[in-house]
């Protein structure tokens, strides 16, 4: 599968743009771990054309991480082109536009899933950008503002006129937020339309390596995106990969690899953001790391109440050592 010239090889595997989870550690750990692309938090145009440091530090990129999406959102045309030149500074492989995102904050200024209810205003805006960029311009949007108001084949049709080079598309209705079922036939019926040439991604409820392989070979669509199922499991990608590949899963990690990999993470989050930061956020994580390790609660409680990377190390050393003593 090809994004422009980017080449992903066969049935790509996606990071997902999630807010306050795909920072630049991150993309690079599911990198790692076999990502095939990875996408930035989503960046509002408008905090960039103002120089908002947090809009700003959205567009650090790791080398490691690449190839990578950034994200952008706006309901202003003029911003999103206005803020083009910072984002192809910052070295991205891909441009992708959320056109997608339900939280009524972006909704009722008009971006995000607001775009739904406008196709037309979608397409407009989408050649612009494509037209201002020399960089590959891909899309990522939902079947429809609600169940009454699917349209997502006309606006999938619309941004290939626009000239987007990929389509990902979440597998709900703004109206559903993220509670339902993705729909996968619906993402099918655009892959299978006779017009449509672009790569369709889908996206949600992309949970196990099961539904990454019935996605690809019973939906017939080009790509997965994965979103909160690699929260806390950045392997998922390798065992997605393996299975696509040999129809076997791969065994879980190991104790001893989970902890190596949450303090080389935690390490990577406090260079990026400091050590207060990196602690507070890491303790959202632990429970979805160590699932399944048995009898972890008190341990979980520990790490929670740690106060420095020091600290966090040495629980977990000791947490390596007590599983040593009692296999043997």
């Amino acid at each position: 599968m090809k994004i422009g010239t980017l080449d992903l090889g066969d049935f790509p595997l996606f990071l997902a743009p999630m807010e306050d989870v795909s920072d630049p550690p991150f993309r690079k750990l599911c990198r790692k771990h076999g990502a095939d692309m990875v996408v930035t938090e989503f960046i509002s145009t408008e905090g960039l054309i103002r120089d908002a440091y947090k809009s700003i530090r959205k567009l650090d990129i790791y080398p490691e991480e690449r190839p990578v999406a950034i994200q952008i959102f706006g309901h202003n045309l003029e911003s999103m082109l206005a803020s083009l030149r910072r984002i192809e500074e910052a070295g991205p492989d891909v441009i992708d536009i959320n056109y997608g995102c339900p939280v009524k904050k972006v909704v009722n200024k008009g971006a995000g899933a607001a775009f739904l209810k406008d196709p037309v205003r979608m397409q407009r805006f989408t050649k612009e950008i494509v037209k201002h960029t020399r960089l590959p311009v891909t899309v990522k949007t939902r079947l429809g503002w609600d169940e009454q108001n699917i349209n997502i084949t006309e606006v999938a049709l619309r941004m290939q006129d626009a000239g987007a080079k990929a389509i990902f598309i979440h597998g709900r209705t703004r109206s559903q937020m993220y509670g339902g079922q993705a729909d996968w036939e619906a993402i099918a019926r655009v892959k299978a339309h006779p017009d449509m040439e672009i790569p369709v991604i889908a996206n949600g409820d992309i949970s196990t390596p099961e539904r990454a392989a019935l996605i690809r070979d019973h939906y017939g669509l080009d790509g997965a995106m994965i979103g909160r199922w690699a929260i806390g499991n950045p392997w998922i990608f390798a065992r997605m990969k393996h299975y696509l590949q040999t129809g076997e899963h791969l065994p879980p990690p190991s104790l001893e690899e989970i902890v190596n990999t949450v303090k080389q993470y935690l390490e990577d989050v406090v260079e990026w953001k400091g050590e207060r930061l990196a602690v507070l956020e890491a303790r959202r994580h632990y429970a979805k790391y160590f699932k399944g390790i048995p009898n972890f609660k008190p341990w979980r409680m520990e790490l929670v109440k740690a106060e420095t990377k020091e600290e966090i190390f040495h629980i977990l050393h000791r947490l390596l050592k007590y599983r040593e003593r009692n296999q043997e």
